[in-house]
């Protein structure tokens, strides 16, 4: 079993996501060729660490109108009914339901809802560090990657190309770079 302490500078307590120092993208096999990647803009959560480190927990919400990809007839669509249909599903979310840890190696385990479908996701963790900020507190980061199947979550649009293939892939792969700051009371 890992202790907090073989973890250099481990912190416990409650952290709160910092949106503004983190990121939570995505990328997509676009006409057979290429990845199109984008981000969500509006997202929060909340990771709990604890003595015994896969005890810990976590909590995220991501507003599915903050899709971005850099390019808005894009972003429209992916907001329609074809996909999110973010009029009748706003949020992402994701809790977890376990850590595990292998050595070095961390895996979170949690269930990630999507159009209102909720399946069970390992996410790939990577501890990026504990430690004081200019601003008397402190910070803890995190780097997470996963691959998902859009069409398990009901984003299950097909649009065939002339000559085979599609012009949107099934397999997303999820990247997150988390920086978030304890919780002084």
């Amino acid at each position: 079993m890992t202790t907090a302490t073989q973890i250099p500078g481990y912190v416990v307590g409650t952290w709160d996501i910092d949106a503004s120092h983190s990121t939570v993208g995505f990328s997509v096999r676009h006409m057979m060729v290429s990845k199109v990647r984008g981000y969500f803009r509006d997202f929060s959560g909340e990771i709990v660490t604890t003595e015994d480190p896969t005890q810990s927990s976590v909590t995220a919400r991501i507003n599915m109108d903050s899709i971005d990809t850099r390019q808005e007839q894009r972003d429209a669509h992916i907001k329609s009914a074809d996909f999110f249909d973010v009029g009748n599903h706003t949020e992402m979310t994701f809790r977890s339901t376990g850590v595990a840890t292998d050595g070095a190696d961390w895996t979170v385990t949690g269930d990630l809802t999507i159009k209102g479908i909720t399946k069970s996701v390992a996410l790939q963790l990577e501890l990026n560090g504990f430690g004081p900020d200019a601003y008397g507190g402190t910070r803890a980061g995190f780097s997470a990657k996963t691959e998902i199947s859009r069409k398990e979550y009901g984003v299950d649009i097909d649009m065939p190309m002339d000559g085979g293939g599609v012009v949107v892939g099934d397999k997303i792969t999820v990247e997150l770079e988390i920086e978030a700051v304890l919780r002084t009371a």
